[in-house]
């Protein structure tokens, strides 16, 4: 079954208070970087619990890095992303369940492109080769059946659903996508989006499937671990300050939550600036330290975790008209500055991302397991609402 309905609501757009960019873009989404589409196809039901998200490049593709830094990742396409190698720009990015298997999803999104004389062109019109990087969490047996997983069918229509969206268009969050079977520290996980706009005008914006070994909680208070007071306008209190007899119910509940040992989040961060190949792989690698605020412990052996960034390159990053430096030696300083404004927006988008997705997420009863949601185990009503 494919997702292309609109927002649950649970992406809030309230701008942060305090020092800094302006705010979230129109959709606090991925999608606020133009021209970049996102697609979600899952399945539930009958010992189905999973899901494809792909991200769409605009025509022509977004210059495309990686860093992985968990210890069991299943990729691929994962090479082809070195700065060194040949191909810079790809059209699509895949996340995907089934752990491995679900790695397949990425022939149904490779033969589409083909389709669309889309890919790394190879001889005459028409004769080209997509480039289709995919990355897969482990979610298997989470609706009963080990065997269902994601193929190539599921894939393509994933990026077919990508492709039907408006420019700009409303990520659904939630159990979508490659969050369908997510679980995060023994809660539901699912799919999160969120955006920042510098004062520059670069947007930056991540997207995440939260699938983790770790916890996304204080087991103590139940206080999201990310959620930044400055952040209150669009999460509410992140679960700080529940009332004794909440946090009591919820350990309780928690105990009796089986450990789901085998995991992985994986995540794109994206903006609309220049980057070359090499900038984009630091952007993924800085990136990784908003996995870390919102997730602890991150990055573990049983976890996958995996980071994508793309650059659709619309916008310089230093504007043609803006102030040359005395000494010309100091060009690079600007350029650097500038690119660490882009770092340190990546690393907070995705700490959002991944909190607005542990809050869209619902729980799930079924012959998999008992899932039980953040906002169901503390009592909360959606963000925004304390």
């Amino acid at each position: 079954m494919v997702s292309s309905g609109t927002s649950d609501g649970s992406g809030a757009t309230g701008t942060h208070q305090g020092d800094g960019p302006p705010g979230p873009g129109a959709r606090n989404a991925l999608t606020d970087v133009a021209g970049l589409r996102v697609g979600h196809a899952q399945r539930t039901g009958d010992g189905w619990l999973t899901g494809v998200t792909v991200v769409l490049a605009p025509e022509g593709g977004a210059v495309t890095a990686v860093d992985v830094r968990g210890g069991g990742p299943g990729t691929r396409e994962t090479d082809a992303l070195d700065p060194r190698n040949l191909v810079q720009e790809v059209e699509a990015v895949v996340l995907t369940g089934g752990s491995a298997f679900g790695l397949d999803a990425a022939s149904g999104v490779m033969g589409w492109l083909e389709e669309q004389g889309r890919g790394f062109r190879v001889g005459p019109p028409g004769r080209v080769v997509p480039v289709v990087p995919a990355a897969a969490l482990f979610d298997l047996g989470r609706g009963g059946s080990w065997g269902a997983r994601p193929d190539a069918a599921m894939g393509r229509a994933a990026v077919a659903a990508a492709a039907r969206t408006a420019e700009g268009a409303d990520v659904p969050q939630g159990c979508v996508g490659a969050g369908t079977g997510a679980v995060a520290g023994g809660l539901k996980g699912g799919v999160g989006t969120a955006s920042w706009v510098l004062t520059s005008g670069t947007v930056v914006a991540a997207l995440a499937a939260v699938n983790a070994a770790g916890s996304v909680a204080d087991p103590e208070t139940g206080a999201l671990w990310g959620a930044r007071p400055a952040w209150a306008r669009e999460f509410g209190t992140g679960g700080a300050g529940r009332p004794p007899a909440v946090l009591a119910r919820a350990r309780e509940r928690l105990a009796a939550v089986a450990a789901r040992p085998l995991n992985t989040t994986l995540a794109v961060v994206a903006t609309d600036a220049a980057l070359t190949r090499a900038q984009a792989q630091k952007l993924a690698g800085t990136a990784h330290d908003g996995l870390a605020r919102a997730v602890r412990p991150v990055h573990l052996m049983s976890d996958g975790d995996t980071v994508f960034a793309m650059a659709t390159g619309t916008r310089p990053l230093l504007p043609a008209d803006g102030p040359a430096p005395a000494d010309p030696a100091f060009g690079t300083h600007l350029a650097a500055g500038a690119l660490n404004e882009i770092l340190a927006a990546g690393a907070d988008v995705l700490t959002r991302a991944v909190l607005h997705a542990v809050l869209a997420a619902d729980g799930v009863v079924g012959p998999g397991g008992t899932f039980p949601s953040y906002r169901e185990v503390y009592e909360l009503n959606r963000p925004g609402n304390g």
